[in-house]
C-alpha cells in the first residue's frame, strides 16, 4: 500500500493543491483531445513543456490568474461535492418531452447535442443546460425525440470537452458514440412480462459455468445459425459435426444451473461497424457504457433497440431452459481514463488518485473507480439493480471486487434483496495493484466475512489443486506435488473454520475467510490463464495423456464434491485447449472459440462431469449451507501419504439419503491403500466414471485407490463398534 492511506469519508485528495494539480492535468488533456490537432495531443501531462507555443502560455496564464483562484475558492476536494438523491439521472423519455440530467458539479456549462444518426452528421439542435444546487445539469426538450441520438459536452476553463454520452445512458448508436432515444418498453420480447427466474432453493444449489458468447457459439463446429450473437446463445437443437449437443443444449445436458457470461455490457475494444468476420476478438474487460448491452453480439449494432431486445431474448430463452444468467461486471475501472465519459463530464471524481494527484491503478488498466464516493456508489448500485430489473439478470460476478469498498458491496446486496434475494453475487477478492483505499475498507477476500451473502473465488483451492497460477510449470496436488494437503482441506470445507485444518500450512490464507461455505467459489480454471488441459500439458507433460486425463477428472471431482459453490470453465468438461496460450484476451478466434469436436473425442470426460453434477444435485451432503453443518459433519481421516486426502460424512449428513459417505482424493502418482470400516460400501465415483446410484459394491478393511483419482462411496450399514 502507498504510505498515504486516507480514512473513509475524507476528501479524495490530501490537499487543495493536489486536487488542483489533478484537475489542471485532466482539463489540459480534455482541451487537447477535443480542440487541438494531433501534434498537440501527445503533450498529455506536459502542459508546461511546450514553451515556444503561444497558446500553451496563454492557457497557463489563464489557469493561474483565473481558474486557480476559482478552484481553490470553490472546493476543498471531492468530499465537498454535493450528492443528488434523485433516480432520474440520464435521459427520461416520453412522447411529449425528454429530460436530460447530468452530474457535473465543477463544470462551468453543459449542453446536449441532438442528432439524427448514431454517428456522423451535424447536430440538428444544441440545448444549453441549467445547473441545480445538487451539481446536476438539466434541460427538458419538448416534443417526441424517439429515434434521435444525443451527446453531452461539459465546459471547463480549457473549453468544451469531447462529446460523450452520460454514465446512465441505456441505449447507444454503433460503437457507443452517442446515446439513443428509445422506448425501453418496445424492446420487451413476447412473453417478457411473464418471465420467471428458475427456482433456486439456496446458493448451495448453484453450479456455475463460465463462457463467452463468441466462444460458445462462434466456431463452425457449434452448428449455430447465429455465431457470436445473443441469439446464438439460445438457439436450440445445435449439433457438432459428430452429432453431439452444443451451445444451449449442451448446458442443459450437462446440468449446470447458472451461465456466467463474460462481459456483455458495451465495451470499447471491438469496432461494431466492421463486418462480423472482420471484427477483432476481445474478452471485453474494457467498459465503455455500463448500462448498455455490447453491440458486437447483436445482429444489428446500428439500431439501438436491437441489442437490447436480443439480450432480453437471450435471458428469456435461458430461463425457459431452466438456466439462470450471471453477468460479469467490471465496475472497478473504465476502458478509457482521461477520455472516458466519466472524466469528460466530472474530471477526476469517478476515479481514485495517488497522493501526487495522478490516477491510482489497482486494476493495472490505467485507473480504478472510486466506489466509496457517494455519487459513484449510487451509480454502481443503481446500475446493478437496473440489469436485475430491466434485463432480469440473476447474478453478478464482480471483476477485481477487491478494488471496491465494502460498503458499496453491502449496499448492492441490500438493493438486490429488494428485487430478489436469490440473486447471487460473487467476485475476485483481490486487485491487480496497490490502491490508496486501505485494505480494511475494501472487498478483499480476507474481508468476505464482513459481507452478507457475497462470495469470493478461492485461489487457495485453485492453486492447491493445479499449482501456482503464475508459474505454468508448477504442479499441484492433482499432479503429484506434496505439501498442499491443508490447502485442499481448506477448499473442501468451503473456506470456513474447521478444527482439523492447520491454517498455518494453507498456501495463502492463514485464517478462514468465509462465514458460510456458500461464500467460497471453488474452481480449478477460468478464462484467465491456461485452460486446465493446457496447464497440465505444461506442468505434468512427463506423464502420458491418459494420466493427465485422470488429473483433469480428479480436479473436477474435487470441485464438484466440495462444499461451497462449484465453478466450471466452459469446455473443461471435454478438455478444451487454447493451444497453450495463457492470456487469450485478444487472441484470434482460432485460439478462443470452443472446438466442439473435442466433445466427441473426450466424451467420457463429459459424461464423468455430467454424472458428478447429478450426484451433487441428488445429495445435500455435498452442498451444506452453514459452517456449523460442515464442522459437525465432515471428519478428515489420517493417511501417511500427504498427497492423499480422506474424509467421511456420517449419519445422513445434512439429511442425505446416504447414511455414511467417504471421499478419497489420491493426488499421488501411485495407487494408495486407504483403510475403511468393514461394512458394505457402494462406489459412486471411481477413477474412470461416476454414477449417483452406484457402480458396484465391496466389503473390506482396505481400498486400493488408483493414482491421480477420486473415489466417492456410500453405505447404508451401521458402523461396527469402535469405528
Amino acid at each position: 500500500m502507498p504510505p498515504h492511506q486516507r480514512a473513509v469519508g475524507q476528501p479524495g485528495f490530501c490537499n487543495r493543491a493536489h486536487r488542483f494539480l489533478f484537475l489542471l492535468k485532466t482539463q489540459w488533456h480534455i482541451f487537447a483531445a477535443g480542440n487541438l490537432n494531433a501534434s498537440f495531443q501527445n503533450a498529455h501531462y506536459k502542459p508546461f513543456g511546450m514553451k515556444k507555443n503561444l497558446l500553451s502560455k496563454s492557457l497557463m496564464y489563464f489557469f493561474f490568474l483565473i481558474e486557480l483562484p476559482a478552484m481553490l475558492a470553490a472546493s476543498s476536494g471531492f468530499g465537498s461535492y454535493p450528492v443528488y438523491h434523485g433516480m432520474d439521472l440520464g435521459l427520461t423519455y416520453s412522447s411529449n418531452r425528454s429530460v436530460f440530467k447530468v452530474f457535473a458539479p465543477d463544470a462551468r456549462g453543459m449542453r446536449v447535442l441532438l442528432y439524427h444518426a448514431g454517428r456522423g452528421g451535424e447536430a440538428f439542435s444544441i440545448r444549453d443546460m441549467e445547473k441545480t444546487p445538487a451539481g446536476v445539469w438539466q434541460v427538458a426538450v419538448e416534443g417526441d425525440l424517439l429515434g434521435s441520438f444525443y451527446a453531452f459536452q461539459a465546459l471547463y476553463a480549457t473549453g468544451w470537452s469531447k462529446e460523450v454520452a452520460d454514465p446512465y445512458v441505456r441505449a447507444v448508436g454503433v460503437n457507443g458514440q452517442r446515446g439513443a432515444v428509445i422506448s425501453l418498453e418496445d424492446t420487451n420480447p413476447e412473453g417478457w412480462a411473464a418471465d420467471k427466474r428458475p427456482e433456486l432453493s439456496g446458493f448451495g444449489d448453484i453450479i456455475l459455468y463460465e463462457t463467452q458468447i463468441r466462444d460458445m457459439t462462434g466456431d463452425i463446429s457449434a452448428g449455430n445459425y447465429y455465431p457470436g450473437q445473443y441469439k446464438g446463445m439460445v438457439q436450440a437443437n445445435t449439433l457438432s459435426p459428430d452429432a453431439r449437443h452444443t451451445g444451449l443444449d449442451h448446458l442443459r445436458q450437462l446440468g449446470v444451473t447458472h451461465v456466467h457470461l463474460m462481459p456483455a455490457f458495451d465495451f470499447k475494444s471491438i469496432d461494431e461497424s466492421l463486418p462480423r468476420n472482420q471484427r477483432p476478438y476481445n474478452w471485453g474487460y474494457d467498459p465503455q457504457h455500463y448500462n448498455v448491452p455490447e453491440g458486437s453480439f447483436s445482429s444489428d449494432p446500428f439500431t439501438p433497440a436491437t441489442r437490447i431486445k436480443e439480450f432480453k431474448e437471450m435471458v428469456l430463452g435461458m430461463h425457459r431452459a431452466g438456466l439462470r444468467v450471471v453477468m460479469d461486471v467490471v465496475y472497478n475501472h473504465t476502458g478509457d481514463t482521461e477520455n472516458s465519459l466519466f472524466n469528460q463530464l466530472a474530471p477526476g471524481y469517478y476515479y481514485r488518485q495517488t497522493e501526487s494527484g495522478g490516477f491510482s491503478n489497482a486494476s493495472a488498466c490505467g485507473n480504478e473507480i472510486a466506489s466509496e464516493r457517494p455519487m459513484v456508489r449510487k451509480f454502481i448500485v443503481e446500475s446493478v439493480v437496473y440489469w436485475a430489473t430491466e434485463y432480469h439478470v440473476d447474478g453478478f460476478r464482480f471483476d477485481l471486487m477487491g478494488i471496491h469498498d465494502l460498503e458499496t458491496m453491502r449496499q448492492i446486496r441490500q438493493a438486490l434483496d429488494q428485487v430478489d434475494p436469490t440473486i447471487f453475487i460473487y467476485g475476485e477478492g483481490w486487485t491487480a495493484g496497490s490502491s490508496p483505499l486501505p485494505d480494511s475498507l475494501r472487498a478483499l477476500k480476507q474481508n468476505t466475512w464482513k459481507m452478507d451473502r457475497i462470495a469470493a473465488f478461492s485461489d487457495e483451492f485453485r492453486d492447491g489443486m493445479r499449482g501456482h497460477v503464475f508459474t505454468p510449470t508448477d504442479t499441484g496436488f492433482i499432479s503429484g506435488k506434496p505439501g498442499l494437503r491443508e490447502s485442499i482441506k481448506f477448499g473442501i470445507v468451503g473456506a470456513v473454520y474447521h478444527p482439523q485444518i492447520n491454517y498455518d500450512a494453507v498456501n495463502y490464507a492463514h485464517d478462514p475467510w468465509a462465514t458460510h461455505p456458500t461464500q467460497a467459489i471453488n474452481y480449478v480454471s477460468c478464462h484467465d490463464n491456461h485452460t486446465l488441459w493446457d496447464r497440465l500439458a505444461l506442468s505434468a507433460g512427463k506423464y502420458p495423456a491418459n494420466l493427465r486425463m485422470r488429473m483433469q477428472r480428479l480436479a473436477l471431482a474435487m470441485v464438484l464434491t466440495s462444499q461451497g459453490v462449484p465453478f466450471l470453465h466452459a469446455g473443461s468438461d471435454f478438455l478444451r485447449t487454447k493451444q497453450g496460450v495463457e492470456n487469450s484476451f485478444e487472441s484470434p478466434d482460432s485460439i478462443n472459440l470452443i472446438d466442439w469436436s473435442l466433445k466427441e473425442k473426450n466424451y467420457e470426460i463429459f459424461e464423468y462431469v455430467q454424472a458428478l453434477i447429478r450426484l451433487r444435485k441428488a445429495h445435500p451432503a455435498f452442498r451444506m449451507g452453514k459452517a456449523s453443518l460442515v464442522q459437525n459433519n465432515i471428519g478428515f481421516l489420517d493417511h501417511p501419504n500427504e498427497n492423499v486426502v480422506v474424509y467421511a460424512m456420517m449419519n445422513h449428513p445434512n439429511g442425505d439419503s446416504w447414511k455414511h459417505i467417504m471421499v478419497i482424493f489420491n493426488g499421488s502418482p501411485v495407487a494408495q491403500g486407504v483403510a475403511v470400516p468393514p461394512i458394505n460400501w457402494t462406489i459412486a465415483v471411481n477413477v474412470d466414471t461416476a454414477h449417483p446410484e452406484g457402480l458396484g459394491s465391496f466389503k473390506a478393511y482396505n481400498l486400493l485407490v488408483p493414482a491421480f483419482s477420486a473415489v466417492v462411496m456410500f453405505s447404508q450399514d451401521e458402523l461396527p463398534a469402535g469405528n
